[in-house]
C-alpha cells in the first residue's frame, strides 16, 4: 500500500507540473493565448520551479522555435528529423541543448527577460528540485518520497517526450500540418495531445476544436476565468493560413 500512495503521489505531482505546463507556459507565455493575474502567475511560477526545476523563458524559446521550424532540421525536436524513439526517449537532453543556447533564448523569448525574482529565486532550478523533494520526503519519508519523486519525473518526462514525438507521427490529421491529434495523449498531458489542432491554431487557448475532443487544461482555463483570474486573448481560434483554407474542418 505505501509504494501505490509513492506512486498516486508522484502521479498528482506530475499532473500539477503538467497543468502549469500547459495552461502557463504554454499557452500563457509561449504563445499570449490568455493573459494570468499577478496571484496565479506566482502560483505557476512556484509550481513549475518545485516540480520541474525549468526556466520559463527557456521553455517558451524552445518551443517558439519549434513552430518556428516544425519537423524541419533546425526543430528543437522532430520525430521526422531524428526518428520518433530518439526523441522519445531523449527529448530531454534536446531540450537541454537548446535552452542552453544563450542566442536562441534572447531571439525567442526576448519579451521575458528575468525579473528581481528570477534573478534571487527562480533560476536555481537545483534549489527549487530540492524544495519539491524535501516536502514529498517530509510528507511520504525518505524511501517512498524519493520514490514519488522518481515516478513524477519519469511520468513527466514521458509524457512531455509523447507530445513531441508520438503526436507528430501517429494519430489524426483533420488540419494540413506534420502534428497529429491523440486523445488519449491529451486526457494524459492536460490537452496537449489535440497537437494537430494547436499548429492550426497556436494562439488559441482551446485545444479541442471538434465534437468529441476533451482538452482539461481548457477546462482548468474556464475555472480560472470565472474565478477572474485569466482573460482569454481569443473566443475563437484563428487558423493559420493553411488550416484556414481547408475544408470539412470547422471547429464547433
Amino acid at each position: 500500500m505505501p509504494i501505490l500512495v509513492a506512486v498516486l503521489a508522484g502521479l498528482a505531482v506530475s499532473q500539477l507540473a503538467t497543468l502549469a505546463t500547459t495552461v502557463w507556459l504554454h499557452r500563457a507565455l509561449a504563445h499570449r493565448a490568455l493573459n494570468v493575474r499577478g496571484p496565479l502567475t506566482f502560483v505557476f511560477r512556484f509550481v513549475v520551479w518545485v516540480t520541474t526545476g525549468m526556466r520559463p523563458r527557456e521553455w517558451v524559446a524552445v518551443h517558439r522555435k519549434h513552430h518556428a521550424f516544425t519537423d524541419t532540421e533546425q526543430d528543437p525536436h522532430s520525430p521526422v528529423q531524428v526518428g520518433v524513439l530518439r526523441v522519445q526517449f531523449a527529448n530531454a537532453a534536446m531540450y537541454r541543448r537548446v535552452a542552453r543556447d544563450r542566442a536562441t533564448v534572447d531571439r525567442y523569448a526576448k519579451d521575458l527577460a528575468p525579473d528581481r525574482w528570477d534573478r534571487v529565486l527562480f533560476d536555481r532550478g537545483w534549489l527549487g528540485l530540492a524544495l519539491g523533494i524535501t516536502f514529498l520526503i517530509l510528507v511520504l519519508g525518505p524511501i517512498y518520497g524519493l520514490l514519488a519523486a522518481v515516478f513524477h519525473m519519469a511520468f513527466y518526462l514521458w509524457m512531455s517526450g509523447a507530445v513531441n514525438a508520438l503526436a507528430h507521427h501517429f494519430g489524426r490529421r483533420p488540419y494540413p500540418n506534420s502534428a497529429t491529434n491523440l486523445q488519449w495523449l491529451a486526457f494524459l498531458s492536460g490537452g496537449e495531445g489535440l497537437h494537430n489542432n494547436h499548429h492550426a491554431a497556436p494562439t488559441s487557448a482551446r485545444f479541442s476544436l471538434h465534437r468529441g475532443e476533451i482538452d482539461l487544461g481548457w477546462f482548468a482555463i474556464r475555472v480560472f476565468r470565472v474565478l477572474r483570474q485569466v482573460t482569454v486573448r481569443l473566443d475563437k481560434a484563428k487558423f493559420s493560413a493553411a488550416a484556414a483554407a481547408s475544408t470539412g474542418n470547422e471547429p464547433r
